[in-house]
């Protein structure tokens, strides 16, 4: 039987895959019921807690602000990453199955980068926002209404959707002639890539530059905004001010450290092949760490979600 490798270029380049094989952890594969039992456990508790902010912003009046409201959307973009990667990677620890067909592999691909893209700017929309509360505090609710809130989400989503689906199409375009196994645990931009058996150069560094400029300016906003947050609360004059301030920016810079410093080393460089295998570490921080974080660190360490909380679980002890 003639093997892919000896193929002459002419049928290389006439033969397509119609599906894809995801590699996942090969290393680990043989405790593949331990590591399926763990990160369903990580699954249900990240889907439950973002679940829960969702839910507790929509039922409780005084959580009807612009920073629980774009939390709220944050939650709900959580749940859509992680529900686009972590039941296949599910089922390659609970039962093998690697394989994923080309749709499929490209539908991932897209919900993923399109959900985390406008996480990246929603992330940037609550930094202003928090800016606004703590440096402007007088003019936040003019300018912080609810109408301004809706704008800001859907700019979101608005700008992330042309910026994913560009270079998704021109890479479902390319070449696949195999080998077909993809050295990932889903279908990501970087390992379909290496894959194709075209010419990849133009393609690869438009989709660097996108993800520079989602990640960059997403960034810099972030770190704009912080900066003047951080002046503005070391001169405020009371001590207990200054610890309520510095308490509730410290949890969102928490998720965001983890958030920006796993999806640098993924995206930002040039050449995707060369970090292939570490890339699959770094993701999991994205799909299995911050969405576990994000509910505990705005739950357990915000006030008034937990009393919100807390009072929703009474009127639902009561009701029965």
């Amino acid at each position: 039987m003639m093997l892919w490798k000896d193929m002459p270029m002419e049928m290389r380049n006439g033969t397509t895959v119609q599906e894809f094989i995801l590699e996942g952890f090969p290393a680990i594969q043989h405790l593949g019921k331990v590591l399926f039992l763990v990160h369903l456990l990580a699954y249900l508790a990240s889907i439950a807690g973002n679940a829960v902010i969702v839910t507790i912003t929509c039922t409780d009046s005084r959580l009807h602000t612009p920073m629980y409201f774009f939390l709220s959307i944050f939650s709900f973009l959580e749940c859509g990453v992680i529900s686009a990667v972590i039941p296949k990677l599910l089922v390659i620890f609970l039962l093998g199955k690697q394989t994923i067909s080309f749709p499929a592999c490209f539908i991932q691909a897209f919900v993923f980068l399109f959900l985390g893209a406008a996480g990246f700017l929603l992330i940037a929309v609550m930094s202003l926002d928090r800016y606004l509360a703590i440096c402007k505090p007088l003019h936040y609710p003019t300018i912080m209404n609810l109408k301004t809130c809706f704008l800001l989400v859907t700019a979101c989503f608005a700008l992330a959707f042309p910026l994913i689906t560009g270079p998704l199409v021109k890479i479902s375009q390319l070449s696949f002639c195999g080998p077909h196994i993809i050295p990932h645990f889903f279908c990501d931009v970087g390992p379909l890539i290496h894959l194709s058996c075209s010419d990849t150069r133009s393609v690869e560094m438009l989709a660097f530059v996108l993800a520079l400029f989602i990640l960059l300016t997403s960034l810099i906003i972030t770190l704009i905004a912080y900066n003047n947050i951080v002046v503005t609360i070391v001169q405020l004059p009371s001590a207990k001010e200054k610890q309520k301030a510095f308490s509730a920016c410290s949890s969102h810079l928490i998720v965001l450290s983890l958030m920006y410093g796993s999806c640098v080393f993924i995206y930002m460089k040039p050449k995707q092949r060369n970090r292939l295998d570490s890339n699959r570490e770094a993701a999991l921080v994205n799909t299995v760490v911050t969405p576990l974080l994000n509910p505990v660190i705005y739950t357990l360490r915000n006030k008034q979600v937990h009393q919100a909380l807390r009072e929703t679980i009474c009127r639902m002890k009561i009701s029965r």
